[in-house]
């Protein structure tokens, strides 16, 4: 699925092709993806002008200028692709590949201004994304976001705050950091890389970070550190190789993934003079990768 990083990338690469712009028409070829699209939500949107386009988590938001929010998740394997006359781009780029066959283009935005007219097109092969659209005053109190800690960059998610939120829990620190009521849009991948980068096991117990006075310990301030650091390390990777939003031959910069270990499993660790080797455990039904020789 892609994380938090990927989906800043998309948003970043479709900025250019749809701010700004005027939905002529919303196009949707099927009734649903992973739920039923909302009554109505191609007539909602159509002849409306996208005012801006936001992220909050893994969720895209495109805000029109009637004060709605159009919601987007990308689900497993949901991409969007910008066409423009013969040309084409697909913005973000993920770990495994995402498909271009136009027999899964759900969601089409035909979009009119600026540069001319163009279309963004939604394409989900296993339609695991979804749509919803909600007024952008009710958009916190929305099932979807009520519930979400602060982001991973934000200023909110400090030392202090993580140790109210681990003190005197059992549960193992990879699986409460994943907890999305803690800290938002944080996902496998990078909470791997987040605890390779601070030295610290995926499965020792969150409040071992906690003082019995509930005060955040030494190694809970680099988790945080480094938990803003890979986040904001990728996002500016995935910012810095967008080029223009179209190119002659119909490419798009994307981000170039670079995993310290993750999918490394039996590669060397690469921190200084630890000398230990990468290895896969599987917690909640998903794949940790770590050093047991330095993350402790």
């Amino acid at each position: 699925m892609p994380e938090l990083p990927e989906v800043e990338t998309v948003k970043r690469g479709l900025a250019p092709a749809m701010e700004g712009a005027r939905v002529a028409r919303l196009e949707l070829r099927r009734r649903d993806l992973r739920f039923p699209f909302p009554d109505a939500l191609a007539d909602r949107v159509s002849g409306r002008t996208i005012v801006g386009l936001g992220r909050r988590a893994k969720y895209l938001l495109v805000d029109l200028d009637d004060g709605n929010t159009l919601i987007s998740h990308l689900g497993m394997s949901g991409s969007f692709r910008i066409e423009e006359d013969a040309a084409s781009a697909m913005p973000g780029e993920f770990h495994h590949a995402r498909s271009k066959d136009e027999k899964h283009d759900h969601v089409i935005f035909h979009l009119e201004g600026g540069g001319g007219p163009r279309r963004v097109v939604y394409n989900d092969p296993r339609r695991f994304g979804f749509m919803d659209i909600v007024g952008r005053a009710d958009l916190a109190a929305h099932p979807f976001f009520r519930d979400l800690g602060p982001e991973p960059t934000g200023n909110e998610l400090g030392a202090t705050y993580l140790a109210e939120r681990f003190r005197d829990k059992a549960q193992p620190l990879k699986s409460a950091l994943l907890d999305q009521k803690n800290i938002a849009g944080l996902g496998n991948i990078y909470v791997c890389e987040a605890l390779w980068r601070s030295h610290l096991s995926p499965i020792r117990a969150a409040g071992t970070l906690v003082t019995p006075g509930g005060k955040p310990k030494e190694k809970l301030s680099l988790l945080v550190a480094s938990i803003r650091d890979v986040i904001a390390d990728a996002i500016a990777a995935g910012g810095s190789s967008l080029r223009d939003h179209i190119q002659t031959d119909g490419s798009l910069g994307y981000f170039q993934h670079s995993f310290s270990v993750y999918d490394r499993e039996g590669q060397a660790c690469g921190t200084p003079g630890c000398g230990g080797t990468v290895a896969r455990i599987v917690q909640a039904g998903r794949s940790t990768f770590y050093c047991a020789a330095c993350q402790k």
